[in-house]
């Protein structure tokens, strides 16, 4: 089975997909890879108008169509934080047309001081198919659901 990748939260372990390039210890911005290890997780954000809020303990946050994930190194306090999107900023849209952010959850990658740099972006979000990703960890929607019976807001995951 090609890239066969777990994310393990307590004894849990859930099927997932990672990054095109694998999994590193020295991630880097656009280098697609995963960033191996325990992190924590942020709130959940969700497509209202594609979803019901979900059964979790996790903050729920309905996503806008202004709302962008900062990825742009030239603005060191608005890297990897939320922002609402402007002209002068890059960003990850979370407002897509696909359904691959109706459901997502911020890892906590360089998060509290994020480096300008080190990695943005990173993600749980959706798949259906377990194509390798951006950098992100997807799960398909089922065991997405099922994580967020799991999770709360101290809990921590495991990238391996």
């Amino acid at each position: 089975m090609k890239n066969k990748h777990t994310l393990q939260i307590d004894e849990f372990k859930f099927r997932c997909c990672i990054g095109k390039n694998g999994s590193t210890r020295n991630k880097k911005e656009g280098d697609k890879k995963t960033p191996r290890g325990i992190f924590e997780i942020e709130n959940l954000y969700f497509r209202k108008d594609r979803k019901n809020k979900p059964n979790t303990l996790l903050k729920c946050v309905e996503i806008k169509k202004n709302m962008g994930w900062c990825d742009d190194i030239r603005f060191p306090k608005k890297y990897n934080k939320l922002i609402k999107i402007n002209k002068k900023t890059k960003y990850e849209k979370l407002n897509r047309k696909d359904y691959k952010y109706d459901f997502l959850i911020p890892i906590k990658y360089n998060f509290k001081k994020p480096i300008s740099g080190l990695g943005s972006c990173i993600f749980i979000h959706l798949t259906k198919n377990y194509i390798p990703t951006a950098g992100c960890v997807a799960l398909r929607e089922k065991d997405f659901l099922i994580m967020l019976k799991l999770v709360n807001k101290k809990s921590k995951i495991k990238i391996s």
